[in-house]
């Protein structure tokens, strides 16, 4: 099962305070979700999402003074990680599709990227635990519906059906209609 954002960030913390546990709980915990985040953007490139991987935590690392205690934790997370991925492609010089390019070389999006999730934070709340679960999984994290349901312990069709119920419902609202 993988860590809320409010369980790393208290594991950042915690590690920015000397605690080692809970540092080596946070590192272990960000494998998963930098496999995730780096394999759905290099779909095939297995090495390099494992080298990827590395580098970030690394970079973690390396840059942890820097983390605002204030602000959420995985955002901050995932833009070192897109200056990583970003530094590979160069150092590669080689050019790929990247699903969502924008989003990575937008460099003031730091501050947009934390509103927005905060937001949909706010959106999931409205929502059932189980279909913002789902929605957060597939399409926030970027699980596919399979590793969305192994994760929940439910069948892949239930998780569709809670992705669609959950978004529909969530349109309702912001339509006025519910």
């Amino acid at each position: 099962m993988r860590a809320s954002e409010e369980q790393l960030r208290i594991w950042m913390i915690g590690g920015l305070d000397g605690d080692a546990d809970a540092y080596t709980a946070l590192l272990g915990a960000l494998v998963p979700l930098l496999r995730s985040f780096f394999g759905r953007r290099l779909r095939g490139a297995a090495d390099d999402v494992e080298d990827l991987v590395q580098e970030t935590l690394m970079a973690i690392h390396t840059r942890r003074g820097t983390y605002d205690r204030t602000r959420p934790f995985v955002a901050w997370a995932y833009a070192v990680a897109r200056y990583k991925m970003i530094d590979q492609f160069r150092r590669n010089r080689h050019m790929v599709q990247i699903e969502g390019l924008e989003e990575i070389l937008v460099a003031e999006g730091f501050e947009d990227a934390c509103a927005a999730r905060m937001d949909i934070d706010r959106l999931l709340g409205g929502l059932s635990p189980k279909q913002a679960k789902a929605i957060r999984d597939t399409k926030v994290d970027g699980l596919s519906i399979a590793e969305a349901a192994q994760s929940a312990g439910l069948s892949d069709a239930d998780v569709k059906v809670s992705v669609h119920r959950g978004l529909k419902a969530l349109a309702a609202r912001l339509r006025g209609d519910g």
